[in-house]
């Protein structure tokens, strides 16, 4: 689910030195924050008054949702639904808000978005970097236990059946991302960029009133194919071209899997970008 190069918060390649002197001249130059969790690099800019605390804020935000939705880390909520073996699990807000989510957008593309196909990616080593061609009759057993449709949850509750395993990658970037934008708002920042490796969102617009300028990274080569000008909203890019490997046969697999058949979806879509209004998430949880 990557990339989107952030070319304006690099700075002087695409506004120019000059406008890179003025804005520190001005006192515009961002704080920053720069990590890595949820398994993915994090950039964090803001401006104004307040904007290191209030990324400070944010960081131990999104460190506190990976605590809680990590797939390998035995103390997580999501590590213990899945090694539940059918039994109930009591979840915090947060967890129980984005497993609804990601169980509505299943509901709507009929299971093309499927939150329980983490033992599929793992046969294909897309969580342990072991990558190998499963055998149909090993995919086959996998399915049986993938279904989206036997999750439930009740209030701060969630259940499923034995053998099931539930990944967030596929939606708890966008949802941290709209919880991190809510509170830096709500800290008063009003102009920031922040990038979860592929999932972009704006608040506002730069401090000098001008959008903020993403390059879209070419999936083929170590450039980029145009630059997209935008403010106050959300760019997410999603593609093959980051996580794949090539088979002894010389084929190639990507990480993107289609539930119905538990292999790498074959299409002719390198890369696809979405401009939106916010992640989706946050306005379906209001």
């Amino acid at each position: 689910m990557k990339k989107i190069v952030s070319i304006v918060s690099a700075g002087c390649l695409v506004v120019g030195l000059a406008a890179c002197s003025q804005q520190r001249e001005e006192g515009q130059t961002p704080d920053t924050r720069d990590f890595f969790a949820m398994n993915t690099y994090i950039r964090l800019e803001a401006y104004g008054n307040g904007a290191a605390d209030a990324l400070a804020l944010a960081q131990a935000w999104i460190e506190e949702l990976e605590g809680l939705w990590s797939v390998t880390d035995e103390v997580s909520e999501i590590y213990a639904l899945n090694h539940s073996g059918g039994q109930p699990v009591s979840v915090s807000d947060d967890t129980a808000a984005v497993v609804s989510f990601a169980l509505e957008m299943a509901e709507e593309t009929a299971g093309t978005l499927e939150p329980t196909i983490y033992p599929v990616l793992t046969a294909w080593g897309f969580t342990t970097d072991e990558h190998r061609v499963p055998s149909q009759e090993e995919i086959d057993g996998l399915l049986a236990s993938v279904d989206y449709r036997r999750v439930s949850v009740n209030g701060n509750t969630i259940q499923m059946e034995p053998g099931m395993m539930l990944d967030l990658g596929a939606v708890g970037k966008g949802y941290a991302s709209d919880k991190v934008e809510e509170l830096l708002r709500a800290e008063g920042v009003t102009s920031a960029l922040l990038d979860l490796f592929g999932n972009i969102v704006m608040i506002g617009s730069r401090p000098d009133g001008s959008d903020w300028r993403l390059g879209l990274q070419s999936p083929f080569e170590n450039d980029t194919v145009g630059v997209l000008t935008a403010s106050d909203c959300a760019v997410v890019t999603s593609g093959n071209y980051e996580n794949f490997f090539t088979a002894d046969d010389g084929t190639i697999y990507g990480h993107i899997i289609d539930p119905a058949t538990g292999s790498p979806v074959n299409n002719d879509l390198a890369s696809v970008t979405i401009v939106a209004k916010s992640n989706g998430v946050k306005s379906r949880m209001q």
